[in-house]
């Protein structure tokens, strides 16, 4: 591929604004008129167009109206509950049997694993998000059908095949069966595309004690592999672990006695934690995905930041789609902000977009590859409209850099998302 360039208005963070000071200014990097090069899908220069026209004069230039941030990615969602969104009642674990493990099953036929997968995945590009880490189901044939959609669509998705041999009827493994599942999808799809692996309990309460040493035992021969599951989302949840393990200190405990705490464990949600918990989760270098959509809509609580700043917790931002109510990042940042509030912390709007692009690639483990649109990065983007809306453009006429972020965050929504670009090509532009 030649060379190409764009030329527009460049927001990016370059680390956690809670380590750069005070105002976290020194993690904000921004171009009010800049210019980014891409040749091959990767980012070979950025800078401010002033200093790089120059010596890409040559190069083909496209002009992007708006702002330009990298494309965001979510660090938790379930693709097989997308038609489960706004399912009406109950918290946690009702809504689990009542709407999602019947949602599932369904998946046991590959042809609606392959429908929903694409509906997914254009709902994903449409929203802006071009990376994610996704839960699919217990059948290893539903990481076949995300793979090959994201395959095709170029964009990084990591997956797994769910393990839970404790769970319902038609959605039961076994210890053998979860482990020759995973084992089959890695050498499968290893090295392929932008594609990677997740080893996928799905929570403590449906795998047995020897599904999960079996878990840590399959994640310390594969070194590449994550571990994605849920913890401390629910009090009745929490009571529940607590009733099933109660030699274990807390429930991150639990996945720790079977050695699935370190720093490639990412876990959903960590709203109801102790200190002791936060203390390992910083010593061991695991994250927590923040769910704010998907916590509100089940009653579950707000996430504390102040905790989780206090012991360096690493953070990223999930979707949690179907729980939460919206694929949009953008605004699921906004949500972010009120949960912080909630318990009066302050999220600054560039704090809350470093959780949707840069601090969810660096709790995936992919930080090297995507979220901040830096030199030898991919060229994954979002152009996002300050005047989607008549309200959006009124409030964002004339307003500073950090104002027009925040209204972005809290008024915006799928319809801010002018064009989404997937190594450097347009993936998704809005119609109208």
């Amino acid at each position: 591929m030649a060379l190409r360039a764009f030329r527009g208005e460049f927001l990016s963070l370059t680390c956690d604004p809670r380590d750069a000071g005070a105002d976290g200014e020194r993690a904000i990097r921004y171009e009010a008129d800049g210019l980014l090069v891409v040749e091959d899908g990767i980012v070979v220069a950025r800078g401010h167009h002033a200093d790089l026209s120059g010596r890409f004069a040559q190069v083909p230039t496209e002009t992007l109206p708006g702002l330009v941030v990298p494309g965001f990615i979510d660090a938790h969602v379930h693709y097989p509950q997308m038609d489960s969104m706004a399912a009406h009642g109950e918290q946690l674990l009702d809504w689990l049997e009542r709407h999602i493990f019947p949602a599932e099953m369904a998946f046991a036929e590959r042809a609606h694993a392959d429908a929903l997968a694409q509906a997914f995945l254009t709902e994903m590009l449409r929203n802006g998000t071009t990376s994610a880490l996704v839960f699919a189901t217990v059948h290893e044939h539903s990481v076949d059908a995300l793979f090959e959609a994201a395959l095709a669509r170029r964009m990084r998705v990591i997956s797994g095949k769910v393990q839970m041999d404790e769970g319902p009827e038609g959605l039961r493994d076994s210890v053998a069966s979860g482990r020759a599942g995973s084992e089959a999808l890695l050498r499968r799809w290893r090295g392929r595309g932008r594609l990677g692996y997740a080893l996928t309990p799905r929570f403590a309460l449906t795998s047995s004690d020897a599904q999960l040493a079996d878990a840590g035992a399959f994640l310390a021969e594969h070194p590449e592999v994550l571990l994605h599951t849920h913890l401390a989302e629910n009090v009745h949840e929490c009571a529940a672990v607590a009733a099933r393990f109660p030699d274990a200190a807390d429930y991150l405990d639990v996945y720790d006695r079977f050695g699935l705490v370190g720093p490639r464990s990412v876990f959903a949600h960590g709203i109801h934690l102790l200190d002791r918990a936060c203390a390992r989760l910083h010593e061991s270098g695991a994250g927590i995905a923040v769910c704010p959509s998907s916590n509100l809509f089940l009653g579950s609580g707000h996430f504390d930041f102040g905790q989780a700043d206090r012991f360096g917790v690493k953070l990223g931002l999930g979707s949690d789609v179907g729980a939460g109510t919206t694929f949009s990042l953008l605004h699921t940042a906004g949500l972010a902000y009120q949960a912080a509030l909630a318990r009066e912390d302050r999220l600054s709007p560039f704090r809350a977009l470093y959780l949707a692009t840069l601090g969810s690639a660096q709790l995936l483990g992919i930080a090297d590859k995507v979220g901040a649109l830096e030199v030898g990065q991919e060229a994954d983007f979002v152009v996002l409209d300050p005047a989607a809306t008549p309200l959006l453009a009124r409030r964002t006429q004339d307003a500073p850099l950090a104002q027009r972020l925040f209204a972005l965050q809290v008024l915006g929504d799928d319809r801010a998302v002018a064009r989404t670009y997937v190594l450097g090509g347009c993936a998704w532009e809005r119609t109208a």
